[in-house]
């Protein structure tokens, strides 16, 4: 089967050119065979002109012809010109002339010998060039087996594109890898089950396929196509193992994606557990303290401290409220949950909600009218904005925080048109150091870790949540300086197109 365009012209294409084992090539024997007829005349020729009738000489000169014809052309055009060398010695040069008859035993031992050294000088020459063309062939597939090893170090490791190298190397129509599965009960023998194909119409069993290969006790290659030469079958051998190498790669890479996983789930079981030894039971206790307090029968408290009593009550609650949020939220992100529902919003819209904890005084809203929707989910968006503004109030004391908004030229994700939403403040800033470790999970300003007793309070996942929500819905978090001090967070989401993504 013609390998395919498309492989024929990859940069790194590995597809086999191996050069055929003939040993000598037609034209070269067809060129010997015509120089096995011209050039002893045309040495009898020249010692005929120069009057030169040395037997001894004439005749090393018709084995040079001879071995110079075995070079070019192999063995039966030097046969061709020893023979007719022979034939011309034999007739012109040996006595009696002009006579095919040998007078002296002596000069046909000579001319025999003259023979057997020219046919042995032709099969040398023929050996030498079938070893050279297998040596050339065995370097082109070393050349092929290394160029696909060094694919397979470099690759993402996917198994259809590997198996379309072996098809397009091999001149198969279609290849497919059959892994074993266990054994359903004892003596019972294993099924076998498509782990990947490549190839128009792969087979899946056995008796569909033209060639099997056995390449590892849990593994077989089927292939369909037309017969494999024996240098093919070599390859194929090879080429078993790089695909075992390939699958037990996929295998490593998704044991290692499960077990960062793994300890990520670790990580955060035990920062949620700090968590609630530490910040949640602050305002539960505060809660609790609270509601003893207005309980006592015996104490009768003024109005102004029962509203002060209630208020705390409630600013826990509200605390508590947003802690188990966060740490509900985080939860999702990090178990890859999070499933927003998209559609056009613009950046008004959610203001009120998500800045409802937010006091009035410190913000500063200088958003612009009429900007595009963006794409987003309303309940994360809200999320996003809320965590971001209490944030900036928490660490900038003092300092109002400004939003701001934005869309047109130069505002993108990727190639995609967007929308920015600014959230401004002009507290003390955050070093350049500080800024990736403020997006990671139970980590606060001026932390290392969250640590009990921490007076701003809070278990370190607000803008951890925020970026998780942010990128989930497609866009992008990061925090800028402010000219003059402080910290910008920028919040970037595509434009609104209209439908749904993943919807005509």
């Amino acid at each position: 089967m013609p390998v395919s365009e498309a492989h024929s012209e990859e940069p790194e294409g590995l597809l086999l050119r191996l050069p055929p084992v003939r040993g000598i090539g037609r034209r070269r024997v067809l060129t010997g065979l015509a120089l096995a007829l011209l050039l002893p005349p045309a040495v009898e020729l020249l010692v005929t002109v120069l009057d030169f009738r040395n037997f001894s000489m004439i005749m090393l000169l018709q084995l040079a012809v001879a071995v110079a014809v075995a070079a070019i052309g192999g063995l039966w055009p030097a046969v061709v010109a020893a023979v007719l060398g022979s034939f011309l010695l034999n007739y012109l040069s040996a006595d009696p002339v002009g006579s095919l008859s040998i007078a002296d035993p002596t000069t046909l031992f000579t001319l025999v010998v003259f023979l057997a050294v020219a046919c042995g000088v032709a099969l040398a020459v023929g050996l030498a060039t079938r070893r050279a063309q297998e040596a050339a062939r065995s370097g082109a597939e070393a050349t092929a087996l290394s160029a696909l090893a060094l694919r397979i170090l470099s690759s993402d490791g996917s198994l259809e594109s590997f198996l379309e190298k072996v098809r397009a190397n091999l001149g198969m129509e279609a290849v497919t890898l059959l892994g074993a599965t266990a054994a359903a009960a004892p003596g019972v023998p294993a099924a076998w089950r498509v782990l990947a194909s490549a190839g128009p119409n792969p087979p899946v069993t056995h008796a569909a396929a033209d060639h099997a290969a056995v390449v590892d006790p849990h593994y077989t290659l089927l292939l369909r196509g037309g017969p494999l030469s024996p240098q093919h079958q070599r390859l194929l051998a090879a080429f078993g193992a790089f695909v075992v190498a390939v699958r037990e790669r996929q295998q490593l890479v998704k044991s290692r994606r499960d077990n960062l996983r793994l300890a990520e789930g670790n990580k955060m079981r035990t920062s949620i557990l700090r968590a609630v030894s530490h910040d949640l039971r602050t305002p539960l206790a505060g809660i609790k303290l609270a509601v003893s307090s207005l309980r006592q029968e015996n104490v009768q408290f003024p109005p102004e401290v029962e509203r002060e009593l209630l208020e705390t009550i409630e600013s826990y609650a509200d605390r508590l409220d947003h802690l188990v949020d966060n740490l509900l939220d985080m939860s999702r992100i990090t178990a890859d949950a999070v499933n927003p529902l998209l559609t056009g919003l613009s950046w008004a819209d959610i203001l009120p909600d998500a800045l409802r904890g937010v006091p009035a005084d410190r913000l500063r809203n200088e958003l612009p009218p009429n900007l595009p929707p963006v794409q987003a989910d309303a309940g994360m968006l809200e999320r996003v904005v809320a965590n971001i503004a209490e944030n900036a109030v928490k660490y900038a004391a003092g300092s109002d925080v400004v939003l701001t908004a934005s869309a047109g030229a130069g505002i993108t994700i990727g190639d995609t048109p967007a929308s920015e939403l600014r959230i401004t403040d002009h507290g003390r800033g955050v070093g350049q150091a500080e800024v990736l470790e403020m997006f990671q999970p139970f980590q606060r300003l001026g932390d290392s870790a969250v640590a009990p007793g921490n007076p701003g309070g809070g278990v370190g996942l607000g803008l951890a949540v925020a970026k998780g929500f942010t990128e989930a819905m497609g866009g992008t978090l990061k925090a800028e300086p402010t000219p003059g001090g402080g910290l910008t967070m920028v919040v970037t989401l595509p434009l609104w197109t209209g439908h749904r993504e993943g919807m005509e």
